[in-house]
């Protein structure tokens, strides 16, 4: 599979000049709708000159503005599909070896990771690592898990860590203790969830440093967040995959350990000594 547009973007951003930086930001909170519309009201919406738009474009490999308006319906379409139209889809055959699925998994966590720069890693390890905030994780009806998981390890090297389940009115509780310190995790895959984007909105209002973990298509909890990290989901089957968003959060995991030691050792040991 090509690389998607918001890939492609990520991967460029850190070389883009400071107007076509801003054409990337405002594509992402408004992925990819915006990019649909003309170049002059591209251009408007992201306060720069149509002649930017355009080289934006051509930074991203497109040869001009309608193949780059044909890769986001594309995509579009494929953001849409449900479980039930995929599994109508031809399906690839094992050529021998490792299972298609399993192929597909090692794919995914490669394009991810290749699009994912080490530099956005970093900063989300120091943005988990402020000592005067809360972390607050939460996720969607298949990625909850993943919130859950990675909670469970934060919680055990750093204080003020909080999974955010259950019910969505359990959720609007917790919003009165959040605040312009405190970082919100969400993980929101295809088919995108109606209640985590009010969630994230609401949060926004109050100051929350959002960090979304999403697919290659965005979660539109894009426009809200600080940081985006777009793993690949997609299988040989009618269900998407959270393998290489897992793989993330491991990572990010590992990096946050490191970063807060000692005391990320001493909270171990004494976890250890309490068991």
């Amino acid at each position: 599979m090509e690389a998607s547009v918001a890939e492609r973007i990520a991967e460029r951003m850190d070389g883009m000049p400071a107007g076509e930086r801003r054409a990337a930001q405002t594509l992402v909170a408004n992925y990819p709708l915006i990019g649909l519309k003309t170049v002059a009201d591209f251009s408007v919406a992201a306060g720069v000159s149509s002649p930017t738009i355009l080289r934006f474009v051509s930074r991203l490999g497109f040869q001009n503005y309608p193949e780059f308006q044909a890769a986001l319906q594309d995509e579009l379409a494929e953001q849409l599909q449900s479980p039930a139209s995929r599994a109508a889809a031809p399906r690839r055959t094992d050529a021998g070896g490792a299972s298609p699925a399993v192929e597909a998994t090692l794919d995914n966590i490669r394009e991810t990771f290749r699009h994912v720069s080490a530099r956005q890693l970093d900063d989300i390890v120091a943005l988990l690592a402020g000592r005067r905030s809360s972390i607050y994780l939460i996720g969607g009806r298949f990625t909850d898990p993943l919130a859950r998981y990675m909670a469970a390890h934060l919680a055990i090297v750093r204080p003020g860590v909080f999974h955010l389940a259950g019910q969505e009115s359990n959720w609007r509780d917790r919003l009165i203790d959040m605040g312009r310190r405190d970082v919100l995790l969400v993980f929101d895959i295809r088919r995108y969830q109606d209640s985590l984007l009010r969630f994230a909105e609401t949060a926004n209002r109050r100051g929350v440093q959002i960090v979304l973990f999403t697919d290659q298509w965005l979660s539109p909890i894009a426009r809200f967040a600080r940081h985006v990290v777009a793993g690949r989901t997609g299988m040989p089957s009618p269900w998407d995959s959270s393998a290489a968003l897992l793989v993330v959060a491991e990572t990010l995991i590992g990096g946050l350990t490191q970063a807060l030691e000692p005391e990320a050792g001493r909270r171990i040991r004494d976890m250890e000594s309490l068991r």
